[in-house]
């Protein structure tokens, strides 16, 4: 009986020995489920949503006199012909160009408004940001499909006192509002080429990544 009872007890004090070992090692954030080097089906993102500095064309059917190529100010306002001070930030090109049927129809009638945007930024809830050690922290605008990968090329990678494997991932959930972090293995994906570190990112994505203590 008494050999029962110590054969339970020291069962239990493995477990919980393993329990806090794990705590202790790990980061204690979930993993992300890894994507593929290549997409296997090409999907369409988000609509694009029109962030500061971007780089707009406006074209009024017509009318050359009212369209212009012009760039969103910080302050997230564009002028034209016609129309000053028009808010563009966190409207999409269509949103912007029915706002800007709307001001022109005091003038014209019946205007036709297309609106592309040439050079974009984003807005930062449309952006991925990567700092910390790397070789050029940036702000980059979120593609559709966008991975851990394509975010490390365009950063030009780890520079060398970077700790890639306790970076992490911070993410915002829009449904909950909460912010939640994510472990990432960037030095196993870049140098030993492990698919299963690669995962795929999503707009307003902050990864950040550490230097090593040694």
């Amino acid at each position: 009986m008494r050999s029962g009872v110590s054969v339970r007890v020291l069962l239990a004090v493995g477990a919980a020995a393993s329990v806090l070992s794990g705590c202790a090692g790990g980061s204690g954030r979930p993993a992300l489920p890894p994507a593929s080097y290549v997409a296997s089906k090409e999907q369409p993102g988000e609509e694009y949503v029109i962030g500061p500095l971007d780089q707009l064309n406006i074209f009024v059917w017509r009318n050359p006199e009212l369209s212009a190529k012009i760039q969103v100010r910080p302050d997230g306002r564009i002028t034209t012909p016609l129309i000053n001070d028009m808010p563009a930030v966190g409207k999409t090109p269509s949103m912007l160009a029915a706002d800007m049927k709307q001001a022109l129809g005091q003038y014209v009638k019946d205007p036709i408004v297309s609106v592309i945007v040439e050079n974009f930024s984003g807005t930062y809830s449309q952006q991925v940001r990567i700092i910390g050690a790397t070789e050029k922290p940036a702000s980059i605008p979120y593609r559709a499909n966008m991975t851990l990968l394509d975010a490390m090329i365009a950063v030009g990678g780890l520079n060398q006192y970077a700790a890639g494997n306790k970076a992490k991932l911070v993410r915002h959930d829009r449904d909950t509002g909460e912010q939640h972090e994510y472990k990432l293995q960037i030095a196993d994906l870049l140098k030993k080429g492990d698919s299963s570190a690669n995962v795929g990112l999503q707009p307003g994505d902050v990864i950040i990544i550490p230097e090593s203590m040694f």
